[in-house]
C-alpha cells in the first residue's frame, strides 16, 4: 500500500450532538471541548495510519472560525497531513450542521502534530521500509 492510499483509508470522522452539558456561557460550543474532540479524533487517524504508539506533541494554531450554538450537529474530520521520521501532522477541520436544516459549514480547523514512541517512551520512526510500498 502507498503513503498516499494509507492516508486515504485512514480520514477518521467522528460525529455528535452539541448537547448544553459541552456549551459555555454563550450557549455554543465550549472552545475547550471542541480542542479534546480535536485531538481525540487525529489521535485516532495518527494511530490509524501508523499503528504505534503515539503522544500529542504540539498544535499548530487551532482557528475558531464559526460559533457552533447549543443543538447542533458536528462532524470532526482527520486526515494525516504530512509525515516526518518520528512524527506526523494531522489536519482537523470541525464542520457544523444545523440541526433542523440542509448544509453544513466549516467551523473550527487545526493541526495536531504526534511523535511516535517505543516501549521507553524513546521516539520511532512513525513508518518502516515494510510499513509501506514505495
Amino acid at each position: 500500500m502507498t503513503v498516499e492510499e494509507r492516508i486515504t483509508r485512514t480520514e477518521t470522522r467522528v460525529c455528535t450532538t452539541v448537547f448544553p452539558f459541552l456549551t459555555n456561557h454563550h450557549d455554543t460550543l465550549f472552545g475547550g471541548k471542541a480542542m479534546a474532540i480535536m485531538d481525540e479524533v487525529s489521535f485516532m487517524a495518527a494511530t490509524r495510519f501508523c499503528r504505534k504508539r503515539l503522544v500529542t506533541v504540539s498544535t499548530d494554531r487551532i482557528d475558531f472560525e464559526k460559533a457552533i450554538p447549543s443543538g447542533s450537529i458536528i462532524e470532526a474530520v482527520a486526515k494525516v497531513a504530512s509525515i516526518g521520521r518520528t512524527s506526523l501532522k494531522v489536519k482537523v477541520e470541525i464542520y457544523l450542521e444545523k440541526m433542523y436544516e440542509e448544509g453544513r459549514e466549516l467551523a473550527i480547523q487545526g493541526m495536531f502534530t504526534f511523535v511516535a514512541l517505543d516501549d521507553e517512551k524513546r521516539p520511532i520512526p512513525v513508518l518502516s521500509g515494510l510499513d509501506i510500498d514505495e
